[in-house]
């Protein structure tokens, strides 16, 4: 006798997965400070403007700008940071000789220092990289920079009523000779201005065109030396009023470094 096949039992549904809310993600801070800034630009916009000027074809370009964000102050990462404008400043005689040296003990060392170190503080202050350096630096050997300016003045001893003012020069040889006018325009057209002083061409001499540190420091690097005044009939300004002598020279540099507009510089006969 055949035995019965047993009965295929009825398969049970898996338990159904418990159902959990995905949780609502929040709005940010700053998502929603942005939410409320852009309404608060577009409600202006509109309310602000009149319907004569709204399709006008400047709404975009104004939105375009009150929604423009500022510029970083400090590089973001992966982004390559521009590069500081440097500038050099020779101290004449600073660290080798006195230079003219003053009836009452006052150096010409010493009144280049003085005015140097302000003109270097003025141009840090501007958040421009200045060096300043002695008379025979090593580091004006292939010296690199925007521009190399020594300071000088001229001697003590009086000479006439005509020995005043100051003078300004380039090397003789200058590779680029366009930018070597340009310093040397800036340079005596600002100092000029600044301090009041006449220019004086007459007594550019050798030494001034010849300056050692010419021929030192990079071919690309543009330099001038300045003599801010002579220490005899311009003692009072250089000595009593530094800080105007520096911040004529400051404005020479920043009239070259920012290309702009000067009177061409004056021949010596």
């Amino acid at each position: 006798m055949q035995e019965p096949i047993p009965p295929t039992p009825t398969p049970v549904p898996p338990p159904a997965p418990k159902f959990t809310p995905r949780p609502r993600r929040q709005s940010s801070p700053r998502t929603l400070q942005t939410t409320i800034a852009v309404a608060i630009v577009l409600a202006t916009l509109f309310t602000a403007w009149t319907p004569a000027g709204l399709f006008s074809g400047s709404l975009s370009e104004k939105l375009a700008l009150l929604l423009t964000q500022e510029p970083a102050l400090t590089p973001l990462p992966g982004q390559t940071p521009q590069p500081q404008v440097k500038i050099g400043i020779v101290a004449g005689h600073w660290g080798n000789d006195s230079g003219s040296v003053c009836p009452n003990g006052t150096t010409e060392a010493d009144v280049n220092l003085r005015i140097a170190t302000l003109v270097q503080q003025k141009l840090n202050a501007l958040g421009v990289q200045t060096d300043l350096l002695k008379e025979f630096d090593p580091r004006l050997q292939g010296y690199e920079a925007a521009t190399l300016i020594s300071i000088h003045n001229d001697s003590c001893d009086y000479v006439n009523e005509e020995a005043t003012g100051f003078k300004v020069a380039s090397a003789a040889g200058s590779r680029d000779i366009n930018r070597a006018n340009r310093l040397t325009a800036c340079l005596t057209d600002r100092y000029g201005r600044s301090t009041g002083l006449p220019f004086h061409p007459g007594s550019i001499t050798l030494d001034m065109t010849e300056y050692h540190a010419f021929s030192e420091i990079n071919n690309n690097t543009p330099a001038a030396i300045i003599e801010t005044g002579f220490l005899n009939k311009d003692y009072d300004i250089l000595i009593q009023k530094p800080d105007l002598v520096a911040q004529g020279v400051v404005n020479g540099i920043l009239c070259f470094i920012n290309n702009e507009s000067v009177q061409p510089t004056p021949s010596a006969p």
